[in-house]
């Protein structure tokens, strides 16, 4: 009898450990930024972050007019009036992300909070959204880095929360993606051998329409392009004074200026996260080399 209860307790030891975990309810007063997850169980529930504040509009170079304009959107949805789902899209590496951690920065006093969603989560937005309309803060839910390759049909929940259905999903909610692509899904040439041309006008084929159609529900798309050299080297200064604040570096110079240009062309292009790279990179040779100087002078 005694082991035929033993065994009984392994099994519901073994089932208890198959059972989703009960994920403890998000105190929004102290958590600004949660991240929608799936545990063992396939089940999704909002895990806190810890993000960093450290990233400013004003640490944001090159991008004025594109910060200008995210900005008064987000005025007009933390006051409670109708503002427009965000596309940030373009060139990877200008800013796009950071426009977002900016925001953050500057208005989670005012009670601006992000849930950050994964594509493949996509289609449990309706859920997510459930968790957090009737919360008294203003929630972006911020999909980063979003594209969709060709017969991928996760867009068709994010289709669902920015337009089209005829359920109200809350004043406090405002989507914000940012992605490369213009139109977040891939555009093979094959696409274009749909169109047709009706009494001069050309009309696109369905698969393009079904693209176009994902990209209009954004009301404000904002465009990011690669950094011409001067607004590179200026991001490069503006690391250097901000990472090498508390070290004793010497100034900026011309020779510095031309081996960013070379980091950036070993990269691939020139972009704000790139001039960081190298910045760090280079603080790490120079006290790489000062600990080597220190070292053969002992």
């Amino acid at each position: 009898m005694s082991t035929l209860r033993q065994t009984l307790l392994q099994l519901a030891t073994r089932l208890l450990e198959t059972l989703p975990e009960s994920a403890p309810k998000i105190s929004w007063n102290e958590t600004l930024a949660a991240r929608w997850v799936h545990d063992r169980a396939n089940m999704g529930h909002l895990r806190p972050l810890q993000p960093r504040l450290d990233q400013t509009f004003d640490g944001l170079i090159g991008v004025d007019q594109q910060a200008s304009q995210f900005k008064a959107n987000l005025e007009l949805f933390l006051r409670g009036l109708p503002a427009n789902a965000t596309l940030l899209w373009g060139a990877r590496g200008t800013g796009k992300s950071s426009m977002v951690r900016a925001a953050l920065t500057a208005y989670h006093d005012r009670g601006l909070r992000i849930v950050e969603v994964e594509k493949a989560h996509l289609g449990d937005l309706p859920a997510i959204v459930d968790q957090v309309r009737s919360e008294p803060f203003q929630y972006l839910i911020y999909c980063d880095d979003l594209t969709f390759e060709d017969g991928e049909r996760e867009y068709s929940g994010l289709k669902t929360v920015l337009d089209g259905t005829l359920e109200e999903f809350g004043s406090n909610i405002l989507v914000v993606c940012t992605s490369n692509r213009r139109h977040l899904v891939s555009e093979p040439m094959g696409d274009n051998q749909h169109a047709t041309v009706v009494n001069g006008e050309i009309h696109q084929g369905d698969a393009i329409e079904e693209r176009v159609s994902l990209s209009d529900r954004f009301g404000l798309w904002l465009s990011f392009y690669p950094y011409p050299q001067e607004i590179y080297i200026s991001i490069v200064k503006h690391w250097y004074d901000e990472l090498g604040k508390d070290l004793q570096l010497p100034e900026f110079s011309e020779a510095m200026a031309v081996e960013a240009n070379r980091f950036a062309i070993g990269r691939g292009g020139r972009g704000g996260r790139v001039a960081r790279q190298f910045v760090i990179d280079w603080m790490a040779k120079q006290l790489l080399s000062s600990s080597a100087v220190n070292k053969y002078q002992q």
